[in-house]
């Protein structure tokens, strides 16, 4: 495991690190305190660093505060008392909060938002699907996020991180670097359906006045990289972003839509009217614990609780390897500090998002993209949280950075989470193969959870027909078995008559 982890990966990223910065920490006695509680210098890093890299992460996840309105907003109920404004409002506090709480706890470059899918789940599968109401559907949430946190205490769920092996975390790593990446690329319209179920831009070419200022930003990404300039990921960003707003301008281009698939993706980068906008947290409190055993019965809602944690549960532990592994932040068995906390935290989240009415909150592995930009400590985290309740007030200011000038650091990341592959031994074959199938799943599966599951499985699978089912850990054999129920969900409902 210390080959993998604890080598030195940043060294292989050439990130430009003011030496004299690093040893000598400012002399204010403000700057000390934070140096100090942070263990800023210790970590290798500057508080200008961390507040670049907080920066950059916000900007990064900052697209979930209009994602998670228009998936929840298919949900909301009909009398208006749950607005698209509330859930976007909610969304940030939720997030702020949670990030800045792994920052301080945890001290950890880990930041929390609503997840993605998750909140899909509860659209589309509890409200619409079930029949449940918005707050019976937030109920399931909250069970799912007190069920992970009561795994936290007992340490079973730190034990299961602890007993992967070693070529299977890197192998997380390097797999969520591809989906990281193609996150990316969706988001931005680069890669996107059509004649084949992946396609390079429009029918295989790149248009528009959007997929320009993706390419621009990603290139100059690259540039300043690789000539070391400092700031180089929120630099792009910033230009990238005034670039879509001028284009914005003139050209006065609306959101991407079957008759304008070259429109801009999830924002416009265009400013209406105040940047300054009073929040209504209507989401808030909107939970109804115990509405949905009544509705579905009690092994139903046992079913869909055990589906969202086992998704979110697997989701954090790649999270929080690839975010430590950027920043060699991990031990020598491939353990980020104070994995507890950071598991404490996250499960927290999960109920925090709950009972605020706005989906499961969860560790995000854009995160991986402050710590690509110099992060490695809470103190980003918290830069990260204050921003996130900024944005609270100033949503149209947020909303004023197109999906196509933050995508490029998502792409970038995965440029720099690939090069931890060449710690797998790819001559052992009873590594590679599972290894293999965790980073292939990840991407083509579009979900961290199924690539981690996938990996598990074939893992087990090997160790037992080679023989060396001892010296696999019993607890891999067990979450072996319970992704092999996941992934055979649909059936087993239908078995129970549940689906």
């Amino acid at each position: 495991m210390a080959s993998l982890f604890a080598c030195g990966r940043l060294s292989r990223h050439d990130y430009p690190v003011n030496t004299q910065e690093k040893t000598a920490p400012s002399r204010g006695g403000f700057a000390q305190s934070l140096d100090s509680f942070f263990q800023i210098s210790k970590r290798g890093s500057t508080i200008s660093h961390e507040i670049r890299g907080g920066i950059v992460t916000f900007f990064a996840m900052a697209y979930i505060l209009v994602v998670n309105p228009a998936i929840l907003g298919n949900a909301v109920p009909e009398d208006g008392s749950i607005t698209t404004q509330g859930i976007a409002a909610g969304t940030a506090l939720v997030a702020g909060i949670m990030t800045i709480l792994m920052g301080v706890v945890a001290n950890y470059p880990l930041a929390l938002a609503a997840g993605l899918g998750l909140n899909a789940v509860v659209a589309f599968t509890l409200v619409l699907g079930a029949g449940l109401s918005y707050g019976e559907a937030m109920g399931i949430i909250a069970w799912e996020g007190i069920l992970i946190f009561l795994l936290v205490l007992t340490g079973f769920r730190e034990a299961v991180f602890r007993a992967v092996p070693a070529a299977l975390k890197t192998a997380i790593t390097v797999g969520l670097g591809l989906f990281v990446a193609l996150i990316g690329l969706v988001n931005a319209g680069i890669v996107r359906a059509g004649a084949t179920p992946v396609q390079f831009g429009i029918s295989g070419s790149l248009d528009g006045w959007p997929a320009l200022v993706f390419v621009f930003g990603l290139f100059l990404m690259m540039i300043l990289y690789v000539r070391k300039v400092k700031g180089a990921v929120l630099i792009s960003i910033i230009a990238s972003t005034i670039l879509a707003v001028i284009v914005q301008a003139f050209a006065h281009i609306d959101r991407i839509s079957k008759t304008n698939p070259t429109g801009w993706g999830q924002t416009v980068p265009e400013l209406k009217g105040s940047p300054i906008a009073v929040p209504v947290f209507d989401t808030l409190g909107k939970v109804d614990f115990f509405g949905g055993f009544g509705k579905l019965g009690v092994v139903s809602v046992i079913l869909l609780v055990f589906s969202l944690m086992l998704a979110d549960f697997f989701d954090t532990m790649g999270t929080m390897v690839a975010v430590g592994a950027e920043g060699n932040l991990l031990d020598k068995d491939g353990n980020p500090p104070k994995t507890r906390q950071i598991l404490i935290i996250d499960s927290l989240a999960a109920v925090a998002g709950g009972v605020g009415g706005v989906s499961s909150n969860t560790s995000y592995v854009e995160s991986a993209s402050g710590v690509a930009e110099g992060a490695r400590t809470g103190l980003a985290s918290v830069v990260t949280g204050i921003l996130f309740l900024l944005s609270t007030f100033l949503a149209p200011l947020v909303e004023l950075v197109p999906t196509e000038a933050a995508s490029t650091a998502l792409v970038f990341v995965g440029f720099l989470m690939m090069t931890q592959v060449t710690g797998i031994d790819w001559d052992s074959k009873e590594v590679a193969i599972p290894a293999f199938m965790t980073i292939a799943f990840m991407p083509f599966g579009y979900s961290v959870s199924v690539g981690i599951g996938v990996g598990f499985v074939t893992y087990a699978v090997i160790q037992l027909v080679k023989g060396k089912a001892a010296k696999v850990h019993p607890l891999m054999w067990v979450v072996a078995g319970l992704f092999i129920i996941y992934f055979l969900m649909g059936p087993i409902q239908r078995l129970l008559g549940v689906g």
